[in-house]
């Protein structure tokens, strides 16, 4: 009776072996996806059983992992295609700019104009550049909707855009944990991404929930950080908010060029990832939390911010409003932070420091308060305020600007004084002008605070395999797909300079 009992439980763990080694020999197929799919349900052979499909083949309740160094789960290429409710698992690693401009190593890949459509998915990655999805080049479109991504290395975002691509989400929830990740985040050559409800949420160091090189809108949603900057914008690009409840804690510097930490930065690396000119905030409703340090900071750029209703919070007793000042970033002497500030039925408290280098234009309307002060030492650049339809500035300190234009009950002194121009204001109506906001254009490269490890080159990674899975598209004409709109850089979004260190905050990439 013993012997026979052995007898069967030997045959059940060769039956079980084999179809182990049977489920890893599955090799994967098809042009367009790639990656090993497991069936946790087991519909597609007998019940209670466990079969491997191909990502193609893949269907509701799937798996689909994927372990190779560079390579993808799914990869979507020049066509449509759909999953719903399917787990992807990503492991394995890569580094550089194949993985942040090109979308080597992405959990999941679409390019060459692809449209890939994706509901009800679970994807976590584990493994260094990483990303969750990704969309690459002009026409590629991924749309993806109430679903969850986690990410736990570093340089793994949950959303990336690059190279003209348009990525639209709905009703997330992204977690990213490494250094380097944001949940939403973009790179070179940049695209189109829109954002609605769910919940997105960093802890990494260089980490902030959005990093745009994009035109990134957000409605309706929860976004949190816990160490690094709620929002950071480069350059030409922009990010729009509405009726977003954002909380910034950014407890832990990525780069030694500023000094003080922020909720929001705006400003220009020189690293060739996003074009010189104009960056853009927006809120519109919503709530912004600051935990540390000031609200808005920016740097080596011009940049406009637009504030209507949103209800702000600086938990910092030390921080401040705005502060536009140069920072390391560019060439010294033209690197400041040239701002025009719209405030629309806007409260505000806090100082605004306005260095040297630069410059602000602040427009108050439509019943907007502020309760603060401008460059108290008397000292900085020029500051142009003015006050219409109601608004009011009530002074916490001395301050001094430039310009102003209020009405004769527009500003309270508080005790203090201000100076227009180096003249004591007298209460009254004032007509000023705005000052002159100018462009930083500087041919002068620089480094991008992208959280890249100390001393990893710019430039595009060499010696890769030919037709290694997961670098940039090939039998592709050279400039085909990648270049942004009007007034982006054109073509294929070119490799960094070489020998670029990339140290400090990207809080990202």
């Amino acid at each position: 009776m013993k012997k026979k009992i052995w007898m069967i439980m030997t045959l059940a763990v060769v039956i079980g072996l084999s179809a182990c080694a049977k489920t890893d020999e599955k090799k994967n197929d098809g042009d367009t996806a790639t990656g090993q799919a497991v069936s946790e349900s087991g519909h597609h052979g007998e019940q209670g059983t466990k079969s491997s499909v191909s990502a193609t083949e893949a269907e509701s309740g799937d798996t689909i992992k994927n372990s190779e160094d560079g390579g993808h789960a799914i990869e979507v290429d020049g066509k449509e295609q759909t999953y719903e409710n399917v787990k992807v698992i990503k492991t394995g690693n890569s580094d550089g700019d194949e993985a942040d401009f090109y979308g080597e190593n992405a959990a999941v890949f679409a390019t060459g104009g692809a449209v890939l459509t994706m509901s009800d998915m679970q994807i976590d990655t584990n493994g260094t550049h990483a990303n969750g999805v990704f969309s690459y080049g002009e026409g590629t479109t991924v749309k993806i909707s109430d679903s969850e991504i986690k990410t736990s290395s570093n340089c793994s975002g949950g959303l990336m855009t690059t190279g003209g691509g348009t990525m639209i989400a709905s009703n997330l929830t992204i977690d990213t944990k490494g250094n380097s990740s944001a949940a939403i985040r973009s790179d070179r050559g940049g695209g189109t991404v829109t954002v609605e409800k769910g919940t997105y949420q960093t802890s990494g160091t260089g980490s902030p929930v959005i990093y745009s090189t994009a035109d990134i809108t957000v409605r309706d949603a929860t976004m949190k950080s816990t160490a690094s900057q709620g929002v950071v914008v480069e350059g030409q690009n922009s990010v729009q908010l509405e009726n977003v409840d954002l909380t910034a804690s950014n407890t832990k510097k990525n780069s030694d060029k500023p000094s003080y930490y922020q909720a929001v930065m705006i400003y220009q690396s020189m690293s060739g990832d996003a074009a010189e000119g104009t960056a853009s905030f927006g809120m519109k409703k919503g709530t912004l939390t600051n935990q540390k340090g000031d609200i808005f900071f920016v740097n080596n750029t011009v940049a406009t911010i637009d504030l209507n209703n949103v209800s702000i919070h600086n938990e910092d007793k030390d921080g401040i409003f705005l502060r536009a000042a140069a920072a390391g970033w560019g060439k010294e002497g033209s690197n400041g932070g040239n701002v025009t500030m719209n405030a629309k039925n806007q409260k505000i408290e806090g100082d605004i420091v306005v260095d040297e280098v630069s410059a602000l234009n602040f427009y108050l309307s439509e019943d907007s308060s502020w309760q603060g002060a401008v460059n108290q030492d008397g000292k900085g650049g020029s500051v142009y305020v003015e006050l219409k339809g109601g608004a009011t500035w009530k002074l916490t300190a001395d301050s001094y600007i430039t310009s102003l234009t209020c009405d004769a009950d527009s500003i309270q002194l508080n005790g203090h004084k201000l100076y227009v121009n180096g003249k004591q204001y007298k209460k009254g109506k004032s007509e000023g002008t705005a000052v002159e906001i100018k462009s930083n254009a500087s041919s002068e490269s620089g480094e991008k605070p992208d959280g890249k490890p100390e001393g990893e080159s710019g430039g595009r990674p060499s010696g890769k395999p030919e037709g290694k899975s997961g670098s940039r598209p090939s039998g592709k004409p050279e400039k085909e797909s990648g270049n942004r709109p009007s007034g982006k850089p054109e073509g294929t979004p070119p490799a960094k300079p070489d020998g670029q260190s990339n140290p400090g905050e990207k809080q990202e990439s």
